[in-house]
């Protein structure tokens, strides 16, 4: 597949966005670079930007085969995703299956508690504000979803949940929470960004090890070598 790659529309924490020769499309380069905290902590994850990239193509591809729609049109490089060009909606969504992170500091749960049902987050996308969380009123206040692209966002962040939390434990892996990111192209809404160790918290179904950038947060070692792990369960599809 051969696409021309041309000005820089954004550079962010994880990824950088390039403009390309074909209309609507954008150019996903999956970078090295680590942060956390909101980009207080930084670092360098050896072969992350390939294994984000690699990973997130065969989530998408899943989940187009279970008719989600994805940014998602092809793989170009190792590093490197052709997407649809999406308006970002400013809210991250959240979908958590077992307490973990904020939510146990929250709540007083034990880390690794079951939830029963599966929760669905919603924070406002704002690096200056810290990211802080948002309910369905304070959507509306501030304009960033209707109330009809809010609730196709939630219910299809479960449907995205419920593809994907089998499928990876079978490959011997808890899908413990993850992020989307949702936009539009037209009228429609697509699921955008990324699924990967730095979007999903990832613990091996045995052990309880963590296989996430979580490692890189609280400072566990072995970072690079989580991120290899997920990569040879998940892209590979070798699981010991």
């Amino acid at each position: 597949m051969k696409v021309e790659t041309r000005d820089k529309l954004y550079e962010g924490k994880a990824k950088i966005v390039y403009a390309t020769s074909r209309p609507g499309t954008v150019v996903q380069y999956f970078k090295d670079d680590a942060t956390a905290f909101n980009a207080l902590k930084r670092g360098t994850i050896v072969g992350k930007g390939v294994v984000n990239n690699r990973m997130s193509a065969a989530m998408f591809e899943r989940l187009e085969r279970a008719r989600i729609p994805t940014h998602y049109l092809g793989t170009l490089s190792d590093r490197e995703m052709l997407c649809r060009r999406l308006e970002i909606i400013k809210i991250e969504t959240i979908v958590r299956n077992i307490v973990a992170g904020s939510l146990a500091k929250r709540t007083g749960l034990e880390e690794g508690t079951p939830i029963r049902q599966p929760i669905v987050e919603l924070y406002y996308k704002s690096d200056p504000l810290g990211d802080p969380m948002l309910n369905d009123d304070h959507v509306r206040m501030l304009s960033l979803a209707t109330p009809a692209e809010l609730a196709w966002m939630k219910r299809t962040a479960l449907r995205i949940n419920a593809v994907l939390r089998p499928h990876m434990r079978t490959r011997g892996l808890l899908l413990v929470d993850f992020k989307l990111e949702f936009g539009r192209a037209g009228k429609k809404l697509y699921l955008g960004d990324e699924i990967s160790p730095d979007t999903c918290r990832l613990w091996d179904r045995q052990t309880r090890e963590k296989l996430d950038k979580d490692r890189f947060r609280r400072d566990l070692g072995g970072v690079e070598e989580a991120y290899q792990e997920v990569y040879r369960r998940l892209v590979e599809g070798t699981h010991a």
